[in-house]
């Protein structure tokens, strides 16, 4: 199907506000983050950060698990 509008596709096909349920914003060593829990540990989703230097820490990249 191909769908020609000029309206967003955030309004076409809206999300599901289930999906981020498990989402919050954590400081981890001092670095602002998006984190979803996942059973006993946070995945981090992304560097809500201004500072460049925290984007080349390998520790807190978006993918990894951190434990609070």
């Amino acid at each position: 199907m191909i769908l020609y509008t000029v309206v967003p596709n955030d309004l076409v096909f809206p999300t599901d506000g289930s999906e981020f349920s498990g989402q919050m914003m954590m400081d981890y060593q001092g670095v602002p983050l998006l984190v979803q829990q996942e059973e006993n540990n946070y995945r981090i989703i992304r560097v809500m950060s201004s500072d460049p230097a925290h984007y080349l820490n390998d520790q807190i990249c978006p993918g990894e698990f951190i434990n609070n």
